[in-house]
């Protein structure tokens, strides 16, 4: 894992809304928009459309999705690699 990717991970222990991440990271769109898809490519995050439900297609591309309107969250496999294990 990156910097960046260790430090998107380190906001995404409980679920997230878009605007919560990026305030808290302070970064720009299209990079937190990249690292985000990076994450959801390699099963580390979840992404959802409220706090309880998955996203309903498999994202492949970032002009594709609503991000505004969307929620994160690691997933064990993404918990587990951020840790070290």
């Amino acid at each position: 894992m990156n910097d960046q990717e260790i430090d998107l991970m380190d906001e995404l222990y409980f679920v997230q809304s878009y605007k919560e991440v990026k305030d808290a990271l302070g970064w720009k769109d299209e990079n937190l928009q990249n690292q985000l898809l990076g994450l959801y490519k390699k099963e580390f995050i979840k992404i959802l459309i409220d706090h309880d439900q998955d996203f309903p297609h498999k994202i492949e591309s970032i002009e594709s999705v609503p991000w505004s309107k969307l929620y994160f969250l690691a997933t064990k496999k993404g918990l587990l690699e951020h840790n070290g294990f």
